[in-house]
């Protein structure tokens, strides 16, 4: 079968100069007064909201040496610091731009900050951390796309490629390449199967997915549609894709580590009062807040997350 490869390396490492026309969720709630936090139960940021969740599953008090890849802002590590200083944390980012933001916001704190493309790091450098995080960030990874005619990629790269499709699938029992009409998230998988082998005990992934399904409480005030293959979402200069979180699940239990999955909504719990329910309810909004609550919303049954816990651990 015949791919190309859909990369946002170049994107991030040479173009991106902003996050403002890219919200997500950590990014949403973040500012004090934003609507975001107005239509939870408690109106937390989001990395306050992550960091009690993970507390009832992993014991964050026994934890010292933390990876964010990908952090972003660096708001999230800014709350898991500001919420115990113990820890002591790393930042991996491919971007200049947002890693420089992040030593920004991580300025009180003594941080590590390297710049590189975690695929490329190996993976005894990541031995030593208790937890890894990669939130709202699997979709920039590379993707195999199913589409004919693309010349962006040597043909020696997409052998090496698929030599590694047969490879995940032999180990794995994995159907990667056998749908004609499915994108692979081949980032993805290599990048938990590179946290998994390093031994690191905890790791919590996060992104948009593409078997996100909606609780049927919701299911009047939401449409969500789930295809069960990775879905392109067009962005500002470059493409990335939802995520397949079955593989990157099932690849973790062969290798020993327990899962939990579920959607943002677990840890984000929606306040559903009046002014929320109309908001979802219109077929046009009215005003701005309007839609950006409808889009909230809507993120948080449609981006999943997958916590995953070294087996031998209690």
């Amino acid at each position: 079968m015949r791919y190309f490869i859909n990369s946002t390396a170049n994107y991030h490492q040479q173009d991106l100069n902003s996050l403002g026309w890219e919200l997500t969720v950590c990014n949403s709630l973040e500012p004090i007064n934003s609507p975001c936090r107005k239509v939870l139960a408690s109106p937390y940021s989001f990395g306050q909201h992550l960091y009690n969740f993970l507390t009832g599953i992993i014991p964050l008090d026994d934890i010292r040496a933390v990876l964010e890849v990908g952090g972003g802002m660096g708001y999230l590590m800014r709350d898991f610091l500001n919420l115990n200083p113990r820890l002591r944390a790393k930042m991996i980012d491919i971007s200049p731009y947002l890693l420089a933001k992040q030593k920004e916001t991580l300025q009180p704190f003594e941080v590590d900050f390297e710049l590189a493309d975690i695929l490329a790091v190996p993976s005894e450098a990541l031995s030593g951390f208790d937890l890894a995080i990669l939130n709202e960030n699997l979709g920039d990874l590379p993707t195999l796309v199913t589409q004919q005619g693309k010349k962006n990629n040597s043909d020696q790269n997409i052998a090496c490629f698929g030599e590694r499709l047969e490879y995940f699938n032999k180990k794995y029992n994995l159907p990667l390449g056998l749908n004609e009409n499915e994108h692979i998230n081949i980032g993805a998988i290599e990048i938990v199967e590179k946290l998994c082998l390093a031994g690191i005990k905890y790791i919590y992934l996060s992104e948009h997915s593409c078997e996100a399904v909606l609780p049927e409480p919701m299911k009047p005030y939401v449409s969500l549609q789930s295809s069960g293959i990775p879905e392109m979402i067009s962005l500002k200069d470059h493409n990335e894709f939802t995520v397949k979180f079955s593989y990157l699940q099932k690849i973790a239990e062969m290798l020993h580590y327990k899962t939990r999955r579920g959607a943002f909504a677990d840890f984000l719990p929606l306040n559903l009062n009046d002014k929320v329910r109309t908001a979802l309810r219109l077929i046009t909004p009215f005003n701005d807040e309007q839609e950006i609550i409808r889009q909230f919303v809507y993120d948080l049954y449609k981006y999943e997350y997958l916590i995953l816990i070294k087996g031998d651990e209690k």
